[in-house]
């Protein structure tokens, strides 16, 4: 039975009047025209997913345990890409009107034809691939997860509504780039955060260790949202994901530029864009670019540790890492502060963003964490289990507390580690809500 409705627009089709041949399935020239653009820019690529994902689920076989699990592990990365897809195209879908449809003459062959022709899901399949890279952009830019979540969404509908002033004249990705850094622009304007100082540390700082700057609203980042970023050894956006710029120290020195200088550094020194481009994404001139530069560059070595020049980040964790990593989990569940603290350096140092709390120096911190793994101490928190994971390249681990008369084992705190030369030489200790973006959940049990 022939379709009554518009394949596109889903209005009734006109009557064919007894006319031979195919019968219409557009309304228009126009409705014709943006279904072969959605064709050719993304639209059969959320249909090829929906077949991938049906394929997958079909070859899942429950019988086998572990590779059921790995199967489903799997299966969930194209599920959450297709949500995300539809989530940028339901946006586009309700999100107000602010520009006219280009005409039906318009070239269909190229991608500003496809990103202009107004055609959300094809939108929708143009921009998901860079949605992970444009957060991580927006995390450079503002030092906080959450935050970054919510500027990718509102960059996503920014490009929707002025997708008219894509001229092709840029990369898709360069375009995103710059709607991307302005809206963090806008975002600082609104939000004046500056890095404030620490009050004095509870226990008294030992080995002459000093507060580091106050950042309350730095947290980290998962390194497993960063395996959604295509990367080869030939592609020239690499730089996009380099851990080395976002490990936190890296971040919470940036934190201290003003916004216009930390927007030109990350787009000049991290990304590597030329000043030209630099210019044109900040609507400044070269040689401003060039000035924000050198003001930028010795005020943020200033803020880096003496041996950042001796780290060595990197996506995968080494085995000694790894043992070491084990071993501090191991002592914290046993309750063993001696164990724990001989992980660490003499000139450690502990913070605790949001909270305004530090500690300097392992024997300050072994003298705060004792009580708390004491029994018969009033501070005394309970039995603790820990969980691995990795953020901003460094790896980090999920503490989670089973208060005495419980036997349930409750997110509590994430800590990250900067391990260097093989010993913990600083802990950032992270409230647990962002455990779920680590994959992590919120409680465990024996």
């Amino acid at each position: 039975m022939p379709e009554t409705a518009c394949r596109t627009c889903g209005k009734d089709l006109p009557p064919s009047a007894g006319r031979p041949g195919r019968t219409p399935e557009y309304c228009s020239a126009a409705c014709r025209q943006k279904a072969y653009r959605s064709r050719q820019a993304g639209g059969d690529a959320v249909h090829e997913l929906i077949s991938d994902i049906e394929h997958r689920v079909k070859g899942l076989a429950p019988d086998r345990p572990e590779p059921f699990y790995t199967d489903v592990q799997a299966l969930s990365s194209s599920v959450g890409r297709l949500r995300r897809i539809a989530r940028v195209a339901r946006d586009a879908a309700t999100a107000p009107e602010s520009v006219t449809p280009p005409p039906v003459t318009e070239p269909d062959d190229t991608e500003a034809a496809a990103v202009r022709s107004g055609d959300e899901w094809s939108f929708a399949g143009l921009v998901e691939p860079y949605r992970r890279e444009l957060q991580v952009h927006c995390y450079r830019m503002v030092g906080s997860y959450d935050d970054s979540e919510d500027l990718v969404q509102e960059v996503l509908l920014r490009a929707w509504r002025g997708r008219e002033g894509f001229a092709g004249r840029s990369t898709l990705r360069a375009w995103l780039y710059k709607i991307a850094t302005n809206a963090c622009l806008d975002f600082l304007r609104r939000n004046d955060r500056r890095p404030q100082r620490y009050g004095p540390s509870p226990v008294p700082p030992t080995a002459g260790v000093t507060a580091p700057s106050f950042v309350p609203w730095l947290q980290p980042f998962p390194d497993r949202l960063l395996d959604e970023i295509p990367s080869t050894a030939e592609d020239p956006e690499a730089a996009a994901i380099s851990t080395e710029t976002l490990e936190l120290v890296f971040l919470a020195a940036i934190q201290h530029l003003p916004p216009r200088q930390r927007a030109v550094l990350i787009l000049r020194d991290v990304l590597g864009w030329p000043a030209a481009d630099t210019a044109s994404a900040l609507d400044l001139t070269v040689a401003s670019v060039n000035s924000a530069l050198q003001r930028a560059r010795p005020a943020l070595r200033e803020r880096l540790p003496d041996r950042r020049s001796r780290w060595a980040p990197g996506a995968d964790p080494t085995e000694a890492e790894r043992a070491l990593l084990d071993r501090y989990m191991g002592a914290l569940k046993c309750d063993d502060t001696a164990a724990m603290t001989s992980m660490l350096a003499d000139d450690v140092r502990l913070s605790m963003p949001p909270n305004p709390i530090w500690f300097g120096g392992r024997d300050s911190i072994s003298t705060f964490l004792e009580p708390t793994f004491d029994p018969s101490s009033p501070t005394y928190l309970g039995r603790w289990r820990h969980l691995p994971t990795r953020a901003n390249g460094q790896p980090a681990v999920g503490g989670y507390v089973q208060r005495p008369g419980t036997r349930i084992y409750r997110a509590q705190v994430m800590d990250v580690l900067r391990v260097v030369d093989g010993v913990i030489v600083e802990i950032m200790s992270f409230e647990p809500h962002l455990f779920p973006a680590f994959g992590l959940p919120l409680t465990v049990t024996d």
